[in-house]
């Protein structure tokens, strides 16, 4: 059925989740290869003319997506075993790529670095991706400008440059992917760039580990300057893509409003300090055990309040603070826990327009304004019928719809799968009950 959709990577009907809340759950669970480093390494991909091996690349809709816009380019592509998928760049042509398939994803705009660098010319259609508020493209421009790209930005967005040309390049905005195409536009430029006010997430440290394993020379990965000495000579690689740390956030968040014991395998504990002070302002406490961890089911879900007694306050920043992608989960988490706390969202000024169905399921939560909601718990959910407008606010109702009473149904949980893979199989075996079906039409 629709399931075989998903592995040949073609388009899918519309689908819903039903969800049975009220159940515990429990065992282990590996997190999949963090979405938001695949997109950019197998863009990357592209700057090399010599075979690249990806492993540990999550089979989502996105990178489906990405995958067929690299073909259509010229790039050979092929998944093998489980999540490993095979590049091979050897010839790309500046082709008109497809705007209904740059429509689906914001990370077609990842291609403008490479083909720029290995064609000297690309022309884009304005990337598509979640509709989370205004995300703007200056960025983008600016960086390239720098490096010696002109731009120009119509119905479409061209760039061409005979050479790139390193320089000192000030991004006017910690842009996660603007930072991602300066860094691999620069890794061809001819001289030293130097990279200011870059973005440093974990995904973009894989992206920048990955090239340096092609070969690239990169100084400061994982802070918000980077030095790449170009033009570097790139050869074949073979990577390993780093669990998602947003995932693990969301299963945290998952184990916490079921009041379930939870093992996340492999989970990538560097990267989690800032997501677990989060949690631990809800009064969810977990234990590292290795490179696992552990969401133990006795929690206090208990709010802390800030000295004195005041509402405390969780807000999302740039890396290294608590991560915007992870502001849905954790005002549903919220809804869970004993106490009052403000949510601050910063970055998206439409990322908690969804807190309207929380409400409707019997969440006490006052939207203040585009940015700031406060939340009172903790609350009974109810089941009810909701439809997912983005990645995150569809996996926070997931939450939502697992710790409820009754049954809901979430439509349009394809938006779900653009960043969660299999997320239904998955959590069923650790006891979840979530029936995956075609949505209704008509």
């Amino acid at each position: 059925m629709d399931h075989e959709f998903r592995k040949r990577g073609a388009v899918a009907p519309p689908i819903q989740y039903i969800v049975e809340g009220g159940h515990r759950l429990g065992g282990a669970i590996e997190p999949s290869g963090n979405k938001n480093a695949a997109l950019p390494i197998i863009a990357a991909a592209l700057l090399t003319e010599h075979p690249v091996t990806l492993e540990n690349v999550p089979r989502i809709r996105d990178t489906e997506t990405l995958v067929e816009l690299i073909r259509s380019v010229g790039a050979a592509a092929e998944w093998r075993s489980g999540n490993k998928l095979a590049i091979h760049a050897k010839e790309i042509r500046a082709a008109d790529l497809d705007p209904v398939l740059c429509a689906r994803i914001r990370a077609s705009i990842l291609l403008a670095g490479p083909l720029l660098a290995r064609c000297g010319e690309v022309s884009l259609p304005p990337p598509g991706g979640d509709v989370i508020g205004r995300r703007r493209l200056d960025t983008h421009f600016l960086a390239f400008g720098q490096l010696g790209a002109t731009v120009t930005a119509t119905d479409r967005l061209e760039f061409r440059c005979a050479r790139l040309k390193g320089a000192d390049v000030f991004l006017d905005e910690p842009s996660v992917t603007a930072t991602e195409n300066a860094l691999i536009a620069a890794v061809t430029a001819h001289g030293t760039t130097h990279l200011r006010n870059a973005a440093s997430e974990p995904h973009v440290q894989d992206l920048a580990h990955f090239l340096t394993r092609l070969g690239a020379r990169i100084e400061g990965i994982g802070t918000n300057t980077m030095v790449v000495h170009g033009p570097a000579a790139l050869g074949a690689a073979s990577y390993s893509i780093q669990p998602d740390h947003i995932e693990v956030g969301s299963l945290i968040g998952l184990a916490a409003v079921t009041r379930s014991p939870l093992r996340i395998m492999r989970a990538g504990v560097e990267h989690l300090r800032s997501i677990r002070m989060g949690f631990e302002r809800l009064g969810i406490v977990c234990e590292v055990k290795g490179d696992d961890l552990i969401v133990p089911s006795s929690q206090t879900l208990k709010i802390r309040d800030d000295f004195g007694g005041h509402v405390p306050k969780l807000e999302d920043q740039p890396w290294p603070a608590f991560p915007a992608d992870l502001m849905s989960i954790a005002i549903v988490t919220a809804t869970q826990c004993d106490g009052v706390i403000l949510m601050f969202e910063k970055m998206f000024e439409s990322r908690m327009f969804f807190v309207d169905k929380l409400i409707s399921m019997g969440a006490r939560i006052v939207l203040c304004d585009p940015h700031r909601a406060i939340v009172a718990g903790p609350s009974r959910l109810r089941g009810a019928p909701m439809t997912s407008p983005d990645i995150r606010a569809g996996m926070a109702m997931l939450l939502a719809a697992a710790c409820a009473e009754g049954t809901s149904t979430i439509n349009n949980a394809d938006q779900i799968e653009r960043g969660y893979e299999r997320i239904e199989e998955r959590l069923n075996a650790l006891g979840a009950r979530i029936t995956r079906v075609p949505a209704r039409t008509g």
